[in-house]
């Protein structure tokens, strides 16, 4: 009967135990879920009797940087999430033809191993759900996250707490993001750039979301590596961009006017690393690309297989098929037009949108980015997560206090 006595107190403790920690890990979600609840505005599209061109200022095509803005490397924590040092990272880049590699490590500043100063950036974000943002040229890292960024308000917040801390910022594969919503994607606003989709899909429906409410973006294609070796993970997605240097402050601005273009690559060779190394040095590639009145016009290196124009609510515009040119004129009560061109060879190339604006209210399309704190709400949100965490402590306390009376 002891043994037996034994074994269930045993019992008793391993559940209370798990409980307890079930417990206190819920009181952590809800005590990092804290944000103010804002009123967004309504999505309106974009409209003007100008064109914004975000290839206005390229005026050669023989200065272009190819470049990957999302790559993961070995750091001294224990968080640690990639086996490969920086200098390992870098130099498999070099072999592939990239110009720009920025080291973005989550909630970390990693130091490029060859420019000091040589596009500085981190990725934000351990929260379940991935929702991360790539922080540029931010002299401290922010440790503030949620845990379960559900509400669009929490995500808000997020961007407006790094935005006044930074340059600019990239959303993080929005596909990949569980959780996130069309509806969300029209709410969100604050970031300049936002990564493409990830995996299999090449439509970038997110993308279209936010553009067709109002809140202009320009694209970026990233590889999120963290395997270098494997050829599979490495090269597979790419930027070009305008820029006389590598330098940060030519990169930057670069990146802030939008002269630059995004491509999905093929694994070449599918582990033949020489047949991948000299696939890289000859991609199809823009080879003129800009705005004459109201027509866009983009010319191409080689035939593609189609070139498609996406616009509001992710409609084709046109599709041309076995062209290496396209002259679309975007219709005054069009709201922006995009570029996809497919090649037979699996490439597949994105451009930054042309949208209707008026150049006289500001240098970029009018973005729809207001949002208003819901004071009410706000008070009553918060509220309720104290009250939830508080009555959470107190299960805790008398979970112990019926066991202490138990053993008594």
């Amino acid at each position: 009967m002891k043994l037996k006595g034994k074994h269930n107190n045993i019992i008793g403790i391993v559940g209370k135990s798990v409980a307890t920690l079930l417990l206190v890990a819920v009181c952590i979600v809800l005590a990092t879920s804290l944000s103010p609840i804002y009123n967004f505005a309504e999505p309106k599209p974009f409209s003007g009797s100008d064109i914004f061109n975000p290839y206005r200022n390229v005026d050669s095509m023989t200065t272009w940087k190819r470049a990957n803005f999302h790559t993961h490397t070995r750091i001294e924590s224990p968080l640690n999430e990639c086996e490969y040092s920086p200098e390992a990272t870098v130099e498999a880049y070099d072999k592939l033809g990239y110009d720009i590699v920025a080291i973005t490590n989550h909630n970390y500043r990693t130091p490029h191993p060859q420019h000091k100063d040589y596009a500085p950036a981190y990725e934000h974000g351990y929260n379940l759900l991935k929702y991360h943002k790539l922080v540029f040229g931010a002299e401290r890292v922010m440790l503030f996250d949620h845990l379960l960024p559900i509400l669009p308000s929490q995500r808000q917040w997020q961007i407006d707490m790094l935005g006044a801390e930074c340059d600019f910022l990239q959303l993080n594969h929005p596909l990949r993001t569980p959780l996130t919503s069309n509806d969300i994607m029209r709410k969100l606003s604050g970031y300049m750039i936002m990564e493409l989709d990830s995996g299999h899909s090449t439509e970038c429906e997110y993308w279209d979301v936010a553009l067709s409410a109002g809140h202009y973006s320009f694209g970026l294609a990233n590889d999120d590596l963290h395997y270098p070796d494997r050829s599979d993970k490495i090269a597979r997605r790419c930027n070009f961009l305008f820029s006389p240097s590598t330098e940060w402050r030519d990169v930057a601005r670069t990146l802030r006017e939008g002269g630059y273009y995004s491509m999905r690559l093929p694994d070449y060779g599918s582990g033949d690393w020489e047949q991948k190394y000299a696939a890289n040095s000859n991609l199809p590639h823009i080879t003129s690309i800009g705005v004459n009145g109201d027509t866009i016009y983009l010319s191409l290196s080689q035939k593609a297989e189609k070139i498609v124009a996406y616009g509001s609510e992710h409609r084709t515009l046109v599709e041309l098929s076995n062209a290496d040119r396209v002259d679309y004129l975007l219709a005054h009560n069009e709201p922006y037009a995009r570029f996809v061109i497919y090649f037979d060879s699996g490439e597949v190339i994105y451009t930054n949108p042309f949208a209707h604006y008026d150049k006289s209210l500001g240098d970029y399309p009018t973005t729809n980015s207001e949002h208003s704190v819901n004071i009410t709400l706000t008070i009553l949100y918060n509220l309720l997560l104290a009250a939830l965490c508080g009555a959470t402590l107190v299960a805790i306390s008398r979970l112990w206090r019926k066991r202490d009376k138990q053993k008594r």
